[in-house]
């Protein structure tokens, strides 16, 4: 399942029910998000939208990967801490291309992959 680039998808913590649907209607286990589609505080972590989406999506065993391009998104400090965190296990990761985003969730590149990490500078190769 992939969201609709630029645009407004998720208006509400509420709203990850709509990935949810979406996967299973398709018959996926993961979703592939643009910065645009989430919700206005997603990556302002104190505002507990991305804790709720992210457990949500993980009850359902639905594996998320954002794309946000370099630029795009203001992080909050502690959003980093969450995103490294969550980088350890294997249903949520940040990307800066959305073809390195559908390399890891299909599988074939899921260490091999570079993943967009909030506020440390991109590779430049």
């Amino acid at each position: 399942m992939e969201g609709p680039p630029g645009q407004p998808l998720m208006r509400s913590i509420e709203d990850a029910g709509l990935v949810v649907e979406a996967c299973f209607s398709n018959g996926v286990d993961s979703a592939l998000l643009y910065a645009p589609n989430l919700t206005e505080r997603f990556f302002d972590l104190s505002s507990g939208e991305a804790g709720a989406i992210l457990q949500k999506l993980r009850n359902y065993r639905i594996r998320l990967a954002v794309v946000c391009t370099p630029g795009s998104v203001r992080f909050s400090s502690r959003f980093h801490e969450m995103a490294a965190e969550e980088s350890r296990g294997d249903y949520f990761r940040l990307f800066e291309s959305v073809e390195m985003a559908r390399e890891w969730l299909s599988g074939a590149g899921a260490f091999a992959c570079q993943q967009l990490v909030p506020n440390e500078p991109l590779p430049t190769d």
